[in-house]
């Protein structure tokens, strides 16, 4: 099965609010990075405007893992690590592997006294048989 992990810390006692917003952007950002964005100028009617008309964004993941996950289950799993030593050797192997990921920084704006910090990482999609390795020893968030 194809999945995606998001790895989030606990040692930071986000609010609940809070950590989902953190996995989102975790998720989104895995699919930007791979996929292109554009922004097309369009009317209401969905055809070509003028620069300063409604934008609409538009990604385009054609094929490939991405495309498989995206058309399918869509499967993501939220797991755990105590600290931000332990969510970047997770990251770091990660990436060691050849996996699609994004590591987040949150700007501090409403949490963390204004200081940027590592919240999580999204890893995948990929394979359980990728994942497992790097993944498989943590536990369910």
């Amino acid at each position: 099965m194809t999945k995606q992990m998001i790895v989030m810390r606990k040692d930071l006692n986000m609010r609940k609010g809070k950590m989902v917003a953190q996995g989102a952007h975790a998720s989104v950002a895995v699919l930007l990075r791979l996929g292109h964005l554009s922004v097309k100028t369009l009317n209401s009617e969905g055809n070509p405007l003028d620069p300063i008309g409604t934008r609409a964004y538009h990604l385009d993941i054609s094929e490939g893992p991405l495309m498989d996950w995206i058309a399918g289950l869509f499967t993501k799993i939220c797991v755990s690590v105590d600290s931000e030593a332990e969510l970047l050797e997770v990251y770091n192997k990660a990436q060691e592997a050849g996996l699609l990921c994004a590591l987040i920084t949150d700007c501090g704006l409403t949490e963390f006294s204004g200081v940027p910090t590592i919240t999580c990482c999204a890893i995948g999609p990929a394979s359980d048989e990728q994942l497992q390795p790097i993944t498989g020893h943590l536990k369910l968030l």
